[in-house]
């Protein structure tokens, strides 16, 4: 039994150690961000998240639930390399001492490139906590190899790993993650419950590691530029950034001081640019971008989450699903019968999550047969046809009877009938985006909003403003909000 579950228990114990750090982690960021929303909404201008949303940010839950994005990606990440590196080390070189100081090093690397610029505790614990956590528990249940392990055997139990890795690698494009939302996620009541727990709570964690450029609003001071003419022109220009002056704040994004003709960029206390005032004019775009870049100290952090979405992820669900397949079989089997059932098991899942994706593609839709597609009694076959409506920027409106969709059952059809009505520019088609700004579905929604800032029709501003300001949903705020910057609307002082 210890010999098909030790792993798996290695790695809950590892991902419980991470959600205890995530959750302070995301916890301390709301903070920040409820300090520096306020200091916005005080200061009269329009704050992301609203004031619904302001009100959660002390709350215990967004602080736990978006810290299982921590959790499932980087958590998932260390533990698994920990458990390959303690399995190395135990089986492939016999314990020796030589290899231990290389794996410690690796880690050691880590924590630097962590630090790389500035000091991070909490994510530097990631690194530190739960490789030892992972190590000492896996050490400890490791079993004693009694007897020469048959590499066939092994061979078996780690075949359906690479068998599904390469079939996941065959799919692999840009659309993948749309992919797997529209067929897998949104096509069952489970899946959509796991598409509206992402909409919920992604953004919590997503702030923790943001660079100046991927915020949506940044706190600015201006108090120590003395020349006013030069203070209206700053505060002017870096507005249509989203860079908004907040005062004496102390805790602000970036502030800037002037000495004689060279402006003083600080973030902190530390000095990041110097530039000439008339320098920063002709370029602020790629001044403020660089600002960004040197100010950016989750860098790496940012990187080793990505890598643990595509394989840290998928390999500690792998193995928990072994485990609690394996020990199920040792009820009515040997141990290594029991192992490769549950593999073979395993392996069937996977596939079975596999196929959709490859229905899903289905034939290549000609532009001159869309009308017949999206007429089709095949749901997958007038998402299709919407997709090359949306691609090819193809009127909507030319097809009568696609107005049925708008209250169509199925959430990628309504999905992407609002990215196409984001081509048309119908006035009647107008109508129909108002309406899916009211759908159920926050994925639709937010897509509708999008749509109503690629149409460029600014006579939206009023409307997106009414419905941002009650709304309650933070992803939907975020996509209005965008879709405001992308029609031309400016944030101001309203007092």
């Amino acid at each position: 039994m210890k010999r098909n579950s030790y792993a798996a228990i290695a790695l809950l114990l590892g991902l419980l150690s991470s959600q205890i750090i995530a959750t302070i982690q995301v916890y301390l960021s709301n903070a920040h961000l409820y300090r520096s929303v306020t200091v916005i909404l005080e200061s009269g201008y329009l704050p992301i998240p609203n004031q619904v949303i302001m009100s959660r940010l002390h709350d215990f839950g967004p602080a736990f639930f978006g810290g299982i994005f921590f959790t499932v990606t980087v958590g998932a990440g260390i533990s698994i390399l920990t458990l390959c590196m303690v399995w190395g080390w135990d089986r492939l070189f016999n314990r020796k001492k030589i290899i231990l100081g290389v794996f410690f090093l690796f880690w050691l690397v880590c924590c630097a490139g962590v630090n790389v610029n500035g000091f991070y505790p909490i994510v530097t614990s990631y690194f530190i906590v739960v490789p030892a956590v992972v190590s000492i528990a896996a050490v400890k249940l490791m079993p004693v190899e009694t007897v020469q392990r048959v590499w066939l055997h092994r061979a078996i139990l780690f075949l359906p790993v690479v068998i599904l890795a390469l079939l996941w690698t065959s799919i692999m494009d840009k659309d993948l993650y749309g992919d797997i939302r529209d067929n897998i996620l949104l096509s069952n009541p489970v899946g959509i419950k796991i598409n509206d727990f992402y909409y919920d709570y992604t953004l919590y964690p997503a702030e923790v590691f943001k660079t100046q450029d991927q915020k949506i609003l940044k706190t600015c001071n201006l108090e120590s530029i003395q020349t006013a003419s030069l203070s209206v022109s700053l505060e002017r220009t870096l507005r249509n950034y989203d860079y908004l002056t907040v005062g004496t704040y102390e805790d602000t994004d970036l502030k800037i001081m002037e000495k004689g003709s060279t402006l003083i960029f600080k973030n902190g206390d530390r000095t990041i640019l110097r530039t000439a005032a008339k320098d920063f004019f002709s370029r602020p775009k790629s001044m403020l971008k660089e600002f960004s870049i040197k100010t950016d100290g989750h860098a790496f952090f940012r990187q080793f989450t990505a890598l643990s979405i595509l394989l840290g992820f998928p390999l500690a669900l792998y193995i928990i699903v072994y485990a609690l397949f394996s020990l199920a079989g040792i009820l009515y089997y040997d141990v290594r019968k029991a192992a490769v059932i549950a593999s073979i098991l395993c392996l069937i899942i996977g596939i079975a999550f596999v196929v959709p994706m490859y229905f899903a593609k289905g034939d290549e839709i000609d532009r001159n047969n869309v009308g017949t597609a999206i007429k089709s009694h095949q749901w997958q076959e007038r998402v299709r046809s919407l997709r090359v409506i949306d691609r090819d920027k193809i009127e909507i409106a030319d097809f009568p009877g696609y107005e049925a969709m708008l209250s169509g059952y199925h959430i990628p059809e309504r999905y992407w009938l609002a990215r196409a009505l984001g081509v048309s520019r119908r006035p009647e088609t107008y109508g129909d985006l108002l309406k899916l700004l009211d759908d159920p579905q926050p994925t639709v929604v937010c897509k509708a909003f999008e749509a109503l800032g690629r149409r460029g029709d600014r006579r939206a501003i009023p409307e997106i403003l009414q419905r941002f300001k009650r709304s309650d949903h933070w992803y939907k705020q975020l996509y209005a909000y965008r879709a405001l910057r992308t029609l031309g609307w400016k944030q101001a002082r309203s007092m």
